[in-house]
């Protein structure tokens, strides 16, 4: 994929990749919105069903989020419009409210859309877009496997056949389904079989084949051929020809109050996709991603679908890599997709009345299926054994609590374990590695030490969470090693210091002195010297204790030029690798 080139100044109010915009590209964006558009039809109706609201609405959704990204979004193919995720937060905040009427549902889908917009505007103009840094990467994989095996759980009612309530709770919707196995309905079980199978196929040995658009298309001629309604399939029924009409949702304020903690749920997932999926754009296209920008579209985006009649929407990573592998290079793409799906809805909704229920929850499900990801549990474990927990934790949580808890558990487990790890930041002894005048740690490498000294390299912050612990070890290493007549400590990976950690390191100082062993200090740097300063504490603390670097200190300690800590011996063999 070429560099788009960054846009001239624009005139007006055009989108920033139309000032710029070759005619050269005109061809690769009409293909690409023609295939972006094939995907979307039955993903978008499929999403609306899954977010409790009539299939139509899911195209007016796409329409306005498509349109809307392309007038103010800075990624050039990220693709917006009804995500599976954020269909389902958006069901479990509307469906406790609507009380099963369809009309009520969609005010108040459309209704918490403008909310989350409200917050994403809120978030840009202060640009408070770092809020993401909350939903670390452990959260965010622990949260969407979770959610991926209850979406696929919501759908087992219409692939069956039969009425199962719909839960965000996992456990709770297993025991809801499991009795409905019994009475499944014949036909619409097949009708399930067929559909899946023929998604798995294609997904599997024809990934370039617009599979859910063929299944679509099949299993509505099918529907019409045999009948399929009179043997008692569930279809998507009546649908309202014509463009929505415009307007605010018509709700009720104690609504309101109620789906503003499922808004504000709804308004970090969904950013956090939107980020995370314009990055991966940006990797390739070479583009900066501006996160508050993004915000700003991802507002617009979900106020002109709360106001055309739709729900929350989002970016696709799908339908984004869909856009890319069809050649797309700039948010033109998305317009022409718009386009088509207007022509669908003016012309074209009869035609989707006959399709089967089950075949959109069959498209839901095979769209939900990379969001369970197995792989990273183990992965994570390994790479760091605390984004393990939290990843557990936040997939236990979101599977027995529901999606909003199950997100808020992780988002809490995950700050309170690295606020505990931050009390109790790593202290490492360090020796000349032989053959060299580097100092490394002593149980990686092999090692010249003295035991009359210890240097100690202190990784992590001294403050008021960690001084307690910090000089508590090191008050215990003098206690066990009595021979011990210097410490050095190296504060270059010192990563930050307070008044409570500057006092109490002069008291360790002072304490350690009438132990009879001196207190150096090394490599400290000027953000940590400046709070030193302030706290009066200069003399103290620099000088005559405090030094350039190891090899200073150790000079300054007493050591003579032919110590072993100083000098290499001929005999010492330096290791292959010194990282």
């Amino acid at each position: 994929m070429s560099r788009v080139p960054a846009a001239k100044k624009r005139p007006g109010l055009l989108p920033a990749w139309l000032s710029g915009y070759q005619r050269a590209w005109l061809r690769h964006d009409a293909l690409a919105g023609g295939t972006l558009a094939v995907v979307l039809i039955p993903q978008a109706m499929a999403y609306a069903v899954l977010a409790g609201v009539p299939a139509i609405t899911g195209l007016y959704a796409a329409v306005a989020a498509l349109l809307a990204y392309a007038l103010l979004g800075g990624s050039s193919q990220l693709s917006f419009g009804p995500f599976a995720l954020v269909s389902l937060l958006t069901a479990a905040a509307i469906e406790p409210l609507a009380g099963g009427d369809p009309a009520r549902a969609v005010a108040l889908a459309g209704a918490l859309a403008l909310m989350v917009a409200a917050l994403h505007l809120a978030m840009g103009v202060l640009r408070a877009g770092a809020v993401i840094n909350l939903i670390s990467h452990p959260v965010v994989v622990g949260f969407t496997s979770a959610a991926g095996l209850i979406i696929a759980l919501t759908q087992v009612g219409d692939l069956l056949g039969v009425d199962v309530e719909r839960t965000d709770r996992f456990v709770e919707g297993v025991m809801a389904a499991a009795p409905a196995v019994v009475d499944a309905h014949g036909p619409t079980m097949a009708v399930a079989v067929l559909t899946l199978a023929a998604l798995v196929v294609g997904r599997r040995y024809l990934p370039r084949v617009p599979m859910p658009l063929l299944v679509t298309v099949g299993a509505i001629v099918a529907a019409v051929v045999l009948d399929l309604e009179a043997a008692g399939v569930a279809v998507v029924g009546e649908v309202p020809a014509g463009l929505p009409r415009p307007g605010l949702p018509d709700i009720a304020l104690s609504d309101a109050r109620a789906m503003l903690g499922p808004a504000a749920v709804l308004a970090l997932v969904a950013y956090a996709g939107n980020v995370s999926i314009a990055r991966t754009v940006a990797a390739r296209t070479r583009e900066r991603v501006d996160t508050n920008r993004e915000l700003l579209a991802s507002s617009a985006a979900n106020a002109a679908s709360g106001v055309a009649g739709g729900f929350p929407v989002a970016g696709s990573l799908s339908r984004t890599a869909v856009v890319n592998d069809a050649g797309g290079r700039t948010q033109l793409a998305g317009v022409v997709a718009a386009v088509v799906l207007l022509v669908t809805i003016v012309l074209l909704t009869d035609v989707v009345e006959p399709l089967p229920r089950a075949v959109l929850a069959a498209i839901v499900i095979m769209a939900v299926v990379g969001l369970v990801d197995v792989r990273a549990v183990a992965g994570t474990f390994r790479v760091d054994r605390l984004d393990g927990v939290v990843l557990l934790a936040t997939f236990m949580a979101t599977l027995t609590l529901g999606v909003e808890l199950g997100l808020l558990v992780g988002v809490t487990v995950n700050l309170g374990g690295h606020l505990a790890r931050g009390m109790r930041p790593s202290i490492i002894e360090l020796g000349r590695v032989q053959g060299t005048t580097s100092y490394r740690n002593v149980e990686r490498y092999p090692t010249v030490t003295d035991e009359r000294g210890a240097i100690l390299r202190l990784d992590g912050p001294l403050n008021f969470l960690s001084v307690e612990e910090v000089t508590a070890r090191l008050r215990s290493l003098v206690a066990t090693r009595p021979e011990l007549d210097w410490l050095l400590l190296d504060a270059s990976g010192l990563t930050g210091m307070d008044s409570t950690g500057v006092h109490a390191l002069r008291s360790l100082q002072e304490d350690l002195a009438e132990a009879g062993v001196a207190l150096h200090l090394a490599t400290v740097r000027g953000r940590q010297r400046d709070v030193i300063s302030r706290a009066g504490l200069w003399t103290e603390l620099i000088d005559g204790t405090c030094h350039a670097d190891i090899a200073d200190a150790l000079a300054a300690i007493g050591l003579p030029d032919d110590a072993p800590l100083r000098s290499v011996a001929p005999y010492e063999v330096a290791p292959d690798e010194l990282l």
